[in-house]
């Protein structure tokens, strides 16, 4: 049986207890079933401002929370109880000493370590007479997945009302400061077909591998574009990330494809991307097929559209965000790689990436955070939320 969660307690052990909770993705019930139970237990003891003016409720294994105090602005508060599968690295292990204390387990980094600033900061915060911005908690499954599975898009169709706000914070890890915007990611298949034949009478086959070299030889020669909006600077990358080709080693290959991944930043909407990313590898008049579609036989190339999710703007002008950029003194850098601020940009609703932890061991066997991190976060947002606009 899982033990309580005691949201009020310092945020660094409420990590701990997060991380002690396995839930890979698919398997969040029981760290969901925690979270409602510690959050009810919070509103039912609630005495002061907040005592009648905050609701919980839990969607499958989605958790939300939110005050109703009447305040100026609305900061949602958004993080995925979701990780990577476990390996061997649960439950959490403590190393050091002091300041040097560091948590290492599944999670600690991406995110639930950002989890428990948010739940902590909702705990303490709920009733409190310095709440400057009434808050939303979000706290879903499934993000670590396919895009069609993420809990953020289920709540969007079943409780969209929760999802509004002047600004949105998600905890993905950025090692305390600001992360605004994200990149788009689009992946397109390129297949190339030929005409089988042994390699010792390859004149008598076509090779698909050879069919892709105009394809190869563009994306070594590609220049990417940096582009700074709002003070963000964001580099895009086009790369080839994965290809399959043959079926024995004295065979000319009749199929060959590659998958190339385009980041782009977030000035282009999807069409421009998708646009930018054909042009550059010498697709624009090359046939498409649909998903699922098979190629023509015939010798040839043919691409797919396999992955196309857009990019967010930073954001930054809006003044409930400006105001988050002060409160972090100004660190502020463009996030590389996608994330949920897109679905909240959608929205119309501004969002920064900020949570503790590294962001380049995420779904690392030896994942860490040091818990001066999840420290130096919870001060930043307690001294932001605290803050009239």
């Amino acid at each position: 049986m899982t033990a309580a969660l005691d949201l009020t307690a310092d945020p660094v052990d409420l990590a701990r207890a997060l991380v002690d909770i396995a839930s890979p993705s698919r398997e969040e019930a029981e760290i969901a079933g925690a979270v409602h139970a510690a959050l009810d237990a919070v509103v039912a003891g609630l005495a002061g401002a907040g005592a009648g003016r905050t609701e919980v409720i839990r969607d499958g294994n989605r958790v939300l929370a939110r005050t109703l105090r009447g305040l100026p602005t609305r900061v949602v508060l958004a993080g995925h109880l979701d990780t990577v599968p476990v390996a061997d690295n649960v439950p959490c292990r403590v190393t050091g000493a002091g300041d040097e204390v560091v948590l290492h387990g599944c999670g600690t980094v991406d995110m639930k370590s950002g989890d428990a600033v948010f739940l902590h900061l909702f705990a303490t915060l709920a009733d409190s007479d310095e709440l400057a911005h009434d808050l939303t908690l979000v706290l879903y499954d499934c993000e670590e997945i396919e895009a069609t599975a993420n809990g953020l898009g289920v709540l969007e169709r079943t409780h969209r009302d929760w999802l509004t706000g002047d600004v949105a914070i998600l905890g993905e890890p950025t090692g305390g400061l600001i992360e605004a915007g994200c990149q788009g990611t689009l992946r397109i298949r390129v297949h190339a077909r030929g005409v089988r034949a042994h390699s010792a009478r390859s004149w008598l086959g076509d090779n698909a591998v050879h069919r892709l070299a105009p394809v190869l030889t563009a994306l070594a020669a590609y220049a990417a574009r940096s582009v700074d909006i709002d003070g963000c600077v964001y580099r895009e990358g086009l790369q080839a990330v994965r290809m399959s080709a043959g079926v024995a080693g004295n065979t000319v290959p009749d199929e060959a494809w590659l998958d190339v991944n385009f980041r782009s930043a977030p000035d282009r909407d999807p069409d421009a991307a998708l646009e930018h990313a054909l042009g550059a590898l010498g697709l624009t008049r090359v046939p498409r097929v649909e998903p699922g579609e098979e190629p023509p036989r015939g010798p040839g190339l043919y691409w797919e559209l396999t992955d196309l999710s857009p990019g967010a703007l930073p954001g930054l002008g809006a003044s409930a965000a400006a105001d988050l950029v002060r409160a972090a003194g100004g660190r502020v850098r463009a996030k590389y790689g996608w994330t949920d601020v897109s679905r909240f940009a959608a929205l119309g609703i501004p969002a920064v990436n900020l949570g503790p932890g590294d962001p380049g061991l995420a779904h690392k066997r030896d994942e860490h955070c040091p818990a001066a991190q999840i420290v130096e976060v919870t001060d930043l947002l307690r001294d932001y939320l605290t803050t009239p606009g």
